[in-house]
């Protein structure tokens, strides 16, 4: 029998979950949020997100891979917007890809962030929303941001899931809710 995780509780439109708690440091516990293969949260944290884009002019919405891409796909089904991911890794199949490099909280390494030559048309002189799952530290984030900037999109809103650690960093994100960290 698995020993007994610590965990966070959450709930999106009704939706509950807990969120096991992982040590990124000593001292520093995150509540980890992990929507791969969860539909029923997913649909939820769309739904919601949805609603609260709606007030916001745009014309393609932008995530990095991997755990906020069902986030994306259902969020561009529900508003009729497409989609683009930003890879954390280059195939030659992607051209004349554009790349920023960024930090992950996560595994604490510097991921490099790509646009794939076929999606560049997508972003020059269109009106964007960054998605992600949780937003932390902000690094992936602005690397987002420099990617976006470099391919000629004006990113005119920031969403999230959740937002985390220090809540008024955030107060521009639009979001579900805020997580807090966990120290010792």
């Amino acid at each position: 029998m698995p020993a007994k995780r610590e965990t966070y509780p959450v709930e999106v439109n009704g939706i509950k979950r807990d969120l096991r708690l992982f040590e990124v440091k000593p001292g520093l516990k995150i509540a980890i949020l992990n929507i791969l293969g969860d539909t029923e949260f997913v649909r939820a944290c769309a739904e919601g997100l949805a609603e609260k884009l709606r007030q916001v002019n745009f014309d393609v919405l932008v995530t990095a891979e991997t755990k906020s891409i069902p986030l994306a796909h259902k969020l561009s089904e529900a508003l009729n917007i497409p989609y683009v991911v930003l890879r954390k890794s280059y195939k030659p199949y992607m051209g004349d890809a554009l790349q920023a490099e960024t930090l992950s909280i996560t595994t604490g390494e510097p991921q490099t962030l790509f646009l794939d030559e076929k999606d560049r048309h997508l972003m020059e002189g269109k009106r964007v929303v960054v998605v992600d799952d949780v937003i932390s530290t902000g690094s992936t984030l602005q690397g987002m941001r420099m990617l976006l900037q470099k391919a000629g999109a004006e990113v005119v809103a920031e969403a999230a899931i959740f937002t985390e650690g220090e809540r008024a960093r955030w107060h521009d994100i639009i979001s579900l809710g805020h997580l807090p960290v966990f120290t010792d």
